[in-house]
Formats: C-alpha cells, sequence, structure tokens
C-alpha cells in the first residue's frame, strides 16, 4: 500500500486523545512510507492527520470541495491540495488516488465516506482495503451494528469481510495488507445475490 485515504472529523473533541490518535495515525503512515490522502483541512482531526503526517516527512494529499477552500479551512501545507466540486468528485478522488481506505473516529461526513467506500467494494467499483481503526472502542456499535446486518442477511456472506476493524494502527494495517478481494455484485450470477 503506498498511498492510503483517511477518513476522520474535522472536529476537534474535548478530549485530547482523539488529535493525538490523529496525528499519531499520519505520523505512523508516513513511518511506513505510506503516504496519506484526506479531505484537505487544517482543522479538528483532518489538520492532525496532516500535521503527524508532514512532521515525519510523509507524502499528504488533501482533497477538498470549493466551498470548504473558500471558507479558509484549507490546508495549504500539503505536498498537493486538488480543490473539487464537491463531494461526490472528492470520494472519487479519494478512491483513485489511494490504495485503501481508514476510517479513524469522526462524525456524519467520515460515515458517508466508510460507507461509500464499503459499498463501492461491494458493488465492485474497486477492491481496496477498508480498514476502520477502532480506537478508545469509538465504533463498537458500528461494527456490532455491521454484524446485525450481515446477521438478518442484508450483507451477504461474501461481503461480510469489507469492513476490516482493529483497535491498533499497526494491527489494522497488517491485517489490511492481508486482504484479498471479494467476489463483486457486479460479477455475481443472479441466483447468488
Amino acid at each position: 500500500m503506498n498511498r492510503l485515504a483517511v477518513y476522520c472529523g474535522s472536529a476537534s473533541p474535548e478530549d485530547p486523545r482523539y488529535i493525538q490518535l490523529a496525528y499519531d495515525v499520519g505520523k505512523g503512515l508516513a513511518e511506513r512510507g505510506i503516504g496519506t490522502v484526506y479531505g484537505g483541512g487544517r482543522l479538528g482531526l483532518m489538520g492532525a492527520v496532516a500535521r503527524g503526517a508532514l512532521e515525519a516527512g510523509g507524502e499528504v494529499i488533501g482533497v477538498i470541495p470549493e466551498a470548504l477552500a473558500n471558507s479558509e479551512v484549507a490546508n495549504h501545507d500539503c505536498t498537493e491540495l486538488y480543490t473539487v466540486s464537491g463531494m461526490h468528485e472528492r470520494k472519487q478522488r479519494f478512491t483513485d488516488l489511494s490504495d485503501g481506505f481508514v476510517t479513524i473516529p469522526g462524525g456524519v461526513g467520515t460515515m458517508d465516506e466508510l460507507w461509500e467506500a464499503m459499498s463501492w467494494a461491494q458493488l465492485g467499483y474497486h477492491q481496496k482495503p477498508v480498514g476502520l481503526l477502532n480506537a478508545f472502542g469509538f465504533y463498537d456499535h458500528l461494527v456490532a451494528f455491521n454484524r446485525h446486518m450481515a446477521d438478518v442477511g442484508f450483507v451477504r456472506p461474501a461481503h461480510q469481510g469489507i469492513l476490516i476493524a482493529d483497535e491498533t494502527l499497526t494491527g489494522l494495517l497488517d491485517k489490511m495488507a492481508a486482504y484479498e478481494p471479494h467476489t463483486p455484485i457486479f460479477r455475481m450470477k443472479a441466483e447468488d445475490l
């Protein structure tokens, strides 16, 4: 994996562990020679991921929608900063530029990015690993809900391994490196659906 898209919040929670986690993720990726593709902001967890990676000598590619770039939240310290027309183009650019996805704590926008990466993997728009860093148990309920969707039958057996979760960055990256793509819906026969 040469580059990973990192999905995370632009907010700065009161609990300082979240900003430190984001910084450590950016730094950890850079120390492993993995470039970071992220939302292009300088605030919150986004900014901390970029700072961690840049301070460790890593490549940081930001992708930010015009509306956010124009509101002066863009991080111009990135190795490269792309300004795009909107969120759909942003997510497509994340997919095009990265070899996989790592989601760390965040809010609604982060969930949108995670679920779209999973949905696109399930359908066959990409065959890249989709990782979830479940630090501090932040995503315990999401992991349980994903398992519940599978148990009920809304996630096919072939797609139940798309979401890769771990509590540590090292563990998550090891699992992502070992990921073997599944059979996407686009290549399934009607009787398999």
